[in-house]
């Protein structure tokens, strides 16, 4: 579970998660303009396409920059579980080389700081996941809440009337042409609207770590 964990957080595509609220939204809004008065007369002849929200915020200019940002924050506890990890499966070379030739004392000595060093990575990776996942969700509705608009205007401007998220679990598209896919116009329309400047960034925020236990850490093995 703990490499699971690493990989996914590690991921250029992490940001590309959590983001079916944000879909609705998005969606609800287009569907909503494309039936508003002004497009009632074109209404018969309205077009329907596609979008995978998911990689379309995930790819924007500003959603990759945000992926940077996040993994870098996050580094350091990464690396604290990595290393805690580490001592978890030392410790465990040790019980298993010394089978037989420990003493009871020592053997039952070295199970309780492993359980404890276990313990206390089950609660760094709840805690790290955790605060990733709410980082994580602050960035994908920042951007999703101007996405709202881009897709909006151009489902307006492109006389659509319905536009389906194919990355959205209970959307059921069995089939859709790749020629009314319109995720990478979305994404150039909304780089343009929404430039990253060089050097400016909008660091994401992951949640603060909670406080580590008044227990001192176990020493190492």
């Amino acid at each position: 579970m703990n490499s699971r964990l690493l990989t996914a957080l590690r991921s250029r595509n992490m940001l590309t998660r959590s983001v079916a609220l944000a879909a609705a939204c998005i969606l609800s809004a287009a569907a909503a303009s494309a039936q508003a008065p002004a497009a009632a007369g074109s209404a018969s002849a309205g077009k329907v396409g596609v979008i995978s929200i998911r990689q379309a915020i995930g790819s924007t200019a500003e959603g990759k920059l945000a992926q940077a940002e996040l993994q870098s924050q996050l580094a350091p506890r990464q690396n604290e579980i990595e290393n805690l990890n580490k001592q978890i499966n030392d410790l465990q070379q040790r019980l298993q080389a010394g089978a037989n030739k420990l003493s009871q004392e020592e053997e039952a000595r070295l199970r309780q700081q492993g359980q404890r060093l276990t313990q206390r990575l089950e609660r760094m990776n709840t805690e790290y996941q955790e605060d990733g996942n709410t980082a994580l969700g602050d960035i994908t509705d920042r951007i999703g809440r101007k996405m709202v608009d881009v897709l909006d205007r151009y489902a307006r401007e492109n006389g659509y009337v319905v536009i389906l998220d194919s990355s959205a679990q209970n959307t059921p598209i069995l089939f859709a042409s790749t020629q009314i896919d319109v995720t990478q116009d979305i994404i150039r329309l909304y780089d343009q609207a929404y430039p990253v400047k060089a050097g400016v960034t909008t660091p994401a925020k992951p949640a603060a770590p909670k406080p580590a236990s008044s227990q001192p850490p176990a020493a190492k093995p």
